[in-house]
């Protein structure tokens, strides 16, 4: 792709990857931007950042989020981003997937947007613990009819103590955040991806 416009060398890359694949994690579309921005310093392709999510938006829809990475307002396919304040600072989160594998296609396909009482921008304004009743992942009605356990685990966090728990994207991870970290969380959820980070 950027070869189209640019002079570039031959390379040899390895790729290393901890996030999980099929996980709603973006764990690809952040491959894919990240090697952009590489590329752009390694090889001083003097690109700024919009030409960057221009050539991102060729790879996914969601891949130009990672070249600003920091937290955005999407529209559009997702391309469309507006930076926005939001700080989790003092949280840590808690991210559990299951062996289960969610079709990005089918879980669009299964999606009903609906329009929420409280726009996101403003929701998102409002303190964490207020989020379970205002701040919705639409993809969670169609899955969890589909994978009941992703359900369970979204309610398991709750009980567990989450302020917020939801699922990630289209699935199949789902993640909450608390305000003081779980002890022993691998065994709390036996045979499951578990990683669990304080936020910065």
């Amino acid at each position: 792709m950027l070869l189209e416009d640019f002079d570039l060398p031959s390379i040899d890359i390895r790729l290393y990857k901890h996030i999980p694949s099929s996980a709603g994690l973006g764990g690809g579309s952040s491959d894919g931007a990240f090697m952009i921005s590489l590329l752009n310093r390694r090889f001083n392709l003097r690109m700024r950042d919009s030409m960057m999510m221009k050539y991102a938006a060729r790879l996914g829809s969601d891949c130009p989020f990672f070249i600003l990475n920091v937290p955005s307002l999407a529209a559009g396919r997702g391309e469309i981003l507006t930076p926005i304040s939001l700080s989790l600072r003092g949280y840590n989160i808690l991210l559990v997937k299951p062996d289960i594998s969610v079709s990005t296609a089918r879980a669009y396909s299964e999606v009903t947007p609906c329009t929420p009482q409280i726009p996101l921008a403003e929701a998102i304004k409002r303190p964490v613990s207020e989020w379970k009743d205002c701040v919705f992942n639409d993809f969670e009605s169609g899955v969890f009819k589909r994978y009941p356990l992703l359900a369970e685990i979204k309610e398991r966090l709750y009980k567990l103590g989450a302020e917020y728990a939801s699922m990630s994207g289209s699935g199949s991870t789902i993640f909450g955040l608390f305000r003081t970290p779980l002890k022993n969380e691998a065994e709390l959820f036996p045979d499951m991806f578990v990683c669990q980070r304080e936020m910065a």
